[in-house]
């Protein structure tokens, strides 16, 4: 069974294939991050972190089938645990900086709708 596939994961090409992929996403994600209004609020540097992180470990098996120096297998997964916790900082960040934003106008239990005690004159 030694078809194109085998020799495309024997080779690496494989890997080559799909890192060829994860940069198109890339370049289509940051597009629409720009074009559309429902992507407008993601965070470019923490997509962009997270599909390093992904490329990196696809460079990582592809060191491995290609049979590397363990050390360069290893040097792979570093830089993909590196991508991965700038991406997780980053997440983080933005989680912690929309928490301490101010509520938007409307109704919240802290408000004067809820809070505020009013009398009723008599009539």
């Amino acid at each position: 069974m030694d078809g194109p596939l085998a020799a495309g994961f024997a080779s690496g090409r494989i890997v080559d294939a799909i890192l060829v992929l994860v940069a198109l996403e890339a370049l289509l994600l940051v597009w629409l991050c720009r074009r559309a209004a429902p992507l407008a609020g993601l965070s470019r540097p923490a997509l962009l972190a997270n599909l390093a992180s992904g490329a990196a470990l696809m460079l990582a098996l592809r060191a491995a089938l290609v049979g590397a120096p363990w050390s360069a297998v290893a040097a792979w997964m570093l830089a993909g645990l590196v991508a991965h916790l700038a991406d997780l900082g980053l997440r983080i960040r933005s989680a912690m900086a929309h928490r301490r934003r101010a509520p938007g106008p409307g109704t919240t239990p802290g408000t004067d709708a809820f809070t505020r005690v009013t009398t009723f004159k008599r009539l």
